[in-house]
């Protein structure tokens, strides 16, 4: 090859495509807009000494390769967890998830939602055509307006009927009748969370996972590309630098990616800009106490409250706060597409700390060591009805100048750490392939 394999990004994806050229005996390049490695999966440690990574990240990977990836890189410097997982519902805690752990709500709630799970098991299937139909077939409509179509507002800022269903996997758990009826009159359930247990660094955050995994890497940071020709394959950096390239790997969001591209179809412009995904305002604080909670993270479902999701970085692994320190990052969700964001960042820490104490998280005397919030401009992919055929259209594309894309935001998917290291890895075998 006359010019080096040019990889955009340096996160998991970036990273898994390095990961198999570096045995390949191909030149090639990392490229990243940051002035530091790691992309979405970058840590923090404030002045504090609160480390806080940029949205909750732990390894529950069961893919043996990233496993044993992961392990090499830290040489097993981890600690491991069983994980808790709750929720928040109207002043009541209930064990995730909620659906076989509805002991505790009131009565009449309780049998409305039993009578209409019962319906559904009596009824010949329906049609799915949104992720709504799939929820009132899986669980009844009470249930589902309940908790997981509020759930859906606060966490993808659309509807549950805007959503398609080809993103759901294992994520929300389908029990059996024996398993929601039992949960309704037992307050001792089994744990039926997707995540049994996860990994995490003791030191340093999730970041140092990969850490290991950039250490002589040809690596150029702060380079942010503007401008892409795949015809001459040059690429334009901002301050006017440029490269050419043989081949190009790209981890960067696909609107990001197809603006920079010379030459772009007008119907493949507009799928791009049909793509939606949600912004995330991060609220970090970290306290001068240790006992805020005992699960890793919660779910909130009630809509005045501001945040969608807390968890607890303190209880990841002590190394990420001071000893006798707890730390709390609470999530609130916008979208460009369905909920934009008309607030400054930090005018959300005040509503956070105040929905916290309601919640009983947060005592009103507690002392508040460090609070940031932090802006997460691509967080979570929108899975609305646009988006596959926007996707089809947009790769179709790439494919055609002969770019290969890998990770959650050049995927478009919803794609966890190791997945997206694997479609980093898979891209660049593509190229060695031929």
């Amino acid at each position: 090859m006359q010019h080096p394999v040019v990889i955009i990004g340096t996160g998991m994806a970036g990273l898994g495509a390095a990961h198999v050229m570096r045995h390949s005996g191909v030149p090639y390049e990392l490229v990243d807009k940051r002035g530091h490695p790691g992309g979405h999966t970058s840590s923090w440690e404030n002045p504090q000494g609160f480390i806080f990574d940029e949205g909750p990240h732990i390894s529950f990977t069961t893919n043996d390769h990233v496993k044993e990836v992961l392990e090499k890189a830290l040489d097993g410097d981890f600690v491991e967890r069983k994980v808790a997982v709750n929720n928040y519902w109207k002043g009541q805690w209930i064990k995730h998830p909620a659906q076989v752990n509805l002991g505790g709500l009131p009565k009449d709630l309780l049998v409305q939602i039993l009578c209409d799970y019962a319906e559904t098991l009596n009824r010949p299937g329906r049609p799915i055509s949104n992720y709504e139909d799939w929820l009132v077939e899986a669980f009844g409509r009470t249930f589902s307006e309940t908790f997981p179509m509020e759930y859906t507002k606060k966490y993808h800022t659309t509807t549950a009927a805007n959503m398609s269903t080809d993103w759901l996997g294992p994520r929300l758990y389908k029990p059996s009748p024996e398993e929601v009826f039992r949960g309704a009159i037992s307050n001792v359930t089994d744990d039926v969370h997707y995540v049994k247990s996860f990994r995490y660094p003791r030191r340093g955050g999730f970041v140092r996972f990969i850490e290991p995994l950039w250490q002589g890497l040809p690596i150029r940071l702060n380079h942010k590309a503007v401008s892409i020709d795949p015809r001459s394959r040059v690429i334009r950096f901002e301050g006017q630098d440029e490269m050419r390239y043989s081949h190009l790997i790209s981890s960067m969001p696909l609107p990001e990616l197809i603006a920079c591209l010379a030459g772009v179809p007008r119907e493949v412009q507009e799928a791009a800009e049909k793509l939606a995904c949600t912004e995330c305002v991060a609220v970090n604080l970290g306290i001068s106490r240790d006992d805020l909670s005992d699960h890793h993270w919660t779910y909130f479902y009630d809509q005045e409250i501001v945040f969608t999701r807390v968890s607890f970085p303190y209880m990841f692994s002590p190394g990420n706060a001071p000893p006798g320190c707890g730390s709390i990052q609470a999530e609130v969700y916008f979208s460009p597409k369905y909920k934009p964001r008309t607030v400054a960042p930090r005018s959300l820490i005040e509503p956070v700390k105040r929905d916290l104490v309601a919640c009983g998280i947060l005592q009103e005397n507690d002392e508040i060591l460090s609070e940031e919030a932090m802006v997460l401009p691509y967080a979570n992919i929108i899975f609305d009805h646009d988006r596959a055929t926007a996707v089809e259209t947009v790769h179709g594309y790439l494919r055609e100048e002969s770019i290969e894309y890998c990770g959650r935001y050049a995927d478009w998917g919803y794609a966890w750490t190791d997945e997206s290291f694997v479609s980093g890895e898979k891209a660049a075998s593509r190229v060695l392939g031929g």
